[in-house]
């Protein structure tokens, strides 16, 4: 799979505490339940056995984190080098002061939001309808009903490619919207989450009312990545899809939803190549109809498969 260069034996890799597996299915891992196989999937027991592997770990080889699977098009060709899943040593939550929280990078944003709640601590009520992990909350500026991660962030603990340990605050993380400055190859191990003093039953009337916007919004109980485009300056990207004829659009098993035009929808079947080109469609009927050029929110990674081959 992929480059040659990449072809990895297990002897070749670092020894490990957590799990590591080759050629890991990854579609039962993300939300599209559509894609190929992680080269390697890692676990790590826990922030020094990640720190570890990655110092050791040959650096021409490529290191992916993954989060809840939430906002990815996983390709079909799969993934070269090593995909990182941050599990349960990396989904505490626990308070710091009156007004904050640490939170592991693979704690869910549900999480994140009951905690504060029952602390307190109000102004992350947002994230409760984020599906997805601080992790990748910090690294995308992850966003929702008005409130931002860089409103709520204090600092973060990331481990860089090569396996050194850095915390930064979050002036250095170069926030602009659902895109940060990190690196590639680093992964957040953690992250301090800021509100301000509040009523918890007032915390969760707000959770609530959350909820039941994105309950009757968005089609949660289909297979789906979430927001597919970002929101173009002076625009809403479903509104832009809806103008240019796209609600219901369908491209082999990929369909664009009828109840969120900004969702892309796997119909049973789909590969992640029917998604990818659905998305490319609406770009491109949104383009000659208004001029706009929607960017993609979800990411999209690995090898895409050129028919003909097995590569």
């Amino acid at each position: 799979m992929g480059d040659a260069r990449l072809t990895l034996a297990a002897t070749s890799l670092p020894p490990v505490r957590g799990s590591l597996k080759a050629d890991a299915p990854l579609a039962p891992l993300v939300w599209f339940k559509a894609g190929g196989v992680a080269q390697w999937l890692f676990e790590p027991k826990d922030a020094d056995d990640l720190s570890d592997f990655l110092t050791r770990l040959d650096p021409a080889i490529p290191v992916m984190a993954l989060g809840l699977g939430s906002n990815l098009i996983v390709r079909d060709g799969g993934v070269p080098g090593v995909v990182v899943r941050l599990g349960k040593p990396f989904a505490k939550v626990e308070q710091v002061d009156a007004t904050s929280l640490r939170c592991g990078g693979g704690a869910s944003g549900i999480l994140v939001s009951s905690t504060a709640r029952d602390a307190g601590i109000a102004g992350l009520e947002f994230l409760r309808s984020i599906p997805g992990t601080v992790g990748g909350f910090v690294r995308m500026n992850g966003g929702a009903y008005g409130r931002e991660t860089c409103d709520i962030l204090v600092e973060c603990e990331v481990l860089l490619r090569s396996g050194e340990r850095v915390t930064l605050p979050v002036d250095a993380l170069g926030y602009t919207y659902r895109h940060s400055t990190l690196p590639d190859g680093a992964v957040v191990v953690s992250a301090v989450f800021r509100g301000f003093p509040g009523e918890p039953a007032a915390i969760q009337a707000e959770m609530d009312r959350i909820a039941t916007a994105r309950e009757e919004s968005q089609p949660l109980r289909s297979k789906t990545g979430g927001s597919t485009f970002k929101n173009p300056a002076g625009h809403k990207a479903w509104q832009l899809v809806d103008e240019a004829g796209c609600r219901g659009l369908q491209r082999g098993g990929a369909q664009v939803s009828e109840k969120h035009t900004n969702f892309l929808l796997n119909l049973g079947d789909a590969t992640s190549a029917d998604i990818e080109a659905l998305g490319e469609e609406v770009r491109r009927r949104v383009k000659e109809k208004s001029g706009i050029d929607l960017e993609w929110e979800i990411q999209r990674v690995g090898v895409q498969l050129v028919e003909g081959t097995d590569t």
